[in-house]
């Protein structure tokens, strides 16, 4: 059976089997309303090192060995590792990860990265090619404010449309058998959809929302044409960090192709914090935000069967600091899975 469907998706023939999965946040992120299910909260954001992009890399570390101890696996039994941050060169993952020993493939589509992750991990193990890998994907908040804005130090206002990096690391261990670990898998893989760049010519590095909304309204058109499914057949569709603003504009493009996800939607850096007492603005983004809340709680709600079936969609802005300083726009992409419950 071809595991190919229409232009940009794909059915496992078998599932993907998330076997388990861990998160490590920074205080912040405790303090919201998911504070009590992630596994591991910082007591200071600096995680006992000297530089915020070694913090950083801390969170990965961390995120990996929970999620290995828990699903009672052992480094060397992992194919490879598919990871990446925010900093340039993703030296997060490179100096993070490296005392692991697994074969690492580098993977970056900013604050859609853990979605491209678990795609690529999904099609390595659908493919054969694997057995068992790891997806981890972090941010921070003051490493990324650091390398796209400005220093904390310079206390610069936001705008009621920025959102607020996440500071937080998901980590995930694929397998094709759902035996393979210890316990019972957490939930399954069983199709995804890749997305494209899309381009509004927005260029305003404050209002994120608005430039990843086209590109999530593009791969969930896609997804919706090449499964043939209607929004309805999700208890939830899910976004990585569209935040306030993002939500408003990716339902109206859509509503405009056709489809109303109004009743399904959930945005990931909405859920994160808690707007009315964290100040965070239009929520939370970063490659954290969207990992760490399908860690904790989207897997919670597939396991207790609260949910049975949901689309989950990291969206990222393709900009870096070079590209804004020149004038340029902020593309946006985003990438798909269907989770279901066992």
């Amino acid at each position: 059976m071809s595991q190919k469907l229409g232009k940009a998706s794909m059915r496992p023939e078998h599932p993907v089997y998330i076997l388990n999965s861990a998160s490590v946040v920074g205080t912040k992120e405790g303090q919201g309303p998911l504070g009590l299910l992630f596994d591991k909260v910082g007591e200071e954001d600096m995680f006992g090192c000297e530089t915020w992009e070694d913090a950083e890399s801390t969170l990965q570390k961390d995120a990996v060995g929970l999620a290995l101890n828990k699903a009672g696996i052992n480094p060397e039994d992992i194919s490879f590792i598919l990871a990446g941050d925010l900093l340039g060169q993703s030296i997060a993952t490179s100096f993070g990860i490296s005392s692991y020993q697994i074969p690492l493939l580098g993977v970056y589509g900013a604050c859609s990265t853990c979605g491209e992750s678990l795609i690529l991990g999904a099609m390595s193990i659908a493919g054969g090619f694997a057995d068992k890998v790891v997806c981890v994907t972090s941010s921070h908040f003051a490493s990324a404010e650091k390398e796209f804005r400005f220093p904390l130090e310079y206390g610069n206002q936001r705008p009621l449309s920025a959102t607020w990096t996440v500071t937080g690391s998901g980590a995930f261990i694929l397998s094709g058998e759902s035996a393979a670990g210890k316990g019972k898998p957490r939930a399954c893989i069983t199709g995804m959809t890749v997305g494209k760049i899309v381009d509004y010519g927005l260029k305003d590095s404050m209002n994120m929302g608005a430039c990843m909304a086209p590109a999530a309204a593009s791969t969930l058109e896609a997804h919706f044409t090449d499964f043939g499914c209607q929004p309805d057949q999700y208890d939830k569709i899910i976004t990585g960090d569209l935040g306030k603003v993002g939500q408003r504009v990716l339902i109206d493009l859509l509503r405009d192709k056709g489809y109303d996800i109004s009743e399904q939607h959930m945005d990931c850096g909405i859920e994160i914090f808690d707007a009315d007492s964290q100040d965070t603005h239009a929520g939370g983004s970063g490659c954290g935000c969207s990992a760490v809340t399908l860690s904790a709680y989207i897997l919670k709600q597939l396991e207790e069967n609260n949910w049975k079936k949901v689309l989950f969609m990291p969206t990222g802005a393709l900009l870096s600091k070079t590209s804004f300083n020149e004038g340029k726009s902020v593309p946006g992409i985003a990438h798909g899975l269907v989770i279901e419950a066992l």
